[in-house]
Formats: structure tokens, sequence, C-alpha cells
């Protein structure tokens, strides 16, 4: 695989390659995709937004709970 490196104007136009994008000739003729590769450090440790205290108040809590199903139907009656 030929590797090409990308220099700090060129990573600006590519826009800083933080999310999928093609590249085109002039002609307007797709050349290539380009996936960026994520480094999962720089998203920190995955954590629940959510804290013990309420999920213990939601698991215990005697509001009305909807199935996904019931979710669908009333999401569907909206449109």
């Amino acid at each position: 695989m030929t590797r090409v490196v990308v220099t700090k104007e060129m990573l600006a136009q590519l826009h800083n390659l933080t999310e999928p994008l093609e590249l085109y000739d002039e002609q307007g003729h797709i050349l290539a995709r380009v996936e960026p590769v994520l480094d999962p450090a720089l998203w920190g440790p995955l954590e629940p937004q959510v804290s013990v205290e309420e999920l213990g108040r939601r698991a215990n809590s005697t509001e009305r709970r909807y199935t996904t199903a019931e979710v669908l139907e009333h999401l569907r009656s909206l449109g």
C-alpha cells in the first residue's frame, strides 16, 4: 500500500479527517472514499451519563413504562 504524508495544510483541507469524505478530480469524478481511523482513547472512558442513584430510582419507580412496540406504534400514529 502506498503511504502519503498529510501536511497540516492538507489536513485542514480534509476537515481534519474527523468524518468520512470523498475525493474528486476537477471533472467531478470520484477518486477515493476515505474513512478516518479514530482513536478510541480520544473519546475517554465510556460511562453512563446517569448516576447510580438515578438508575436505582428508575428501577424502583412505579411510573408507567412503554414497550418498544408501543413506542413505535405511537411514532407511527404521529406521521
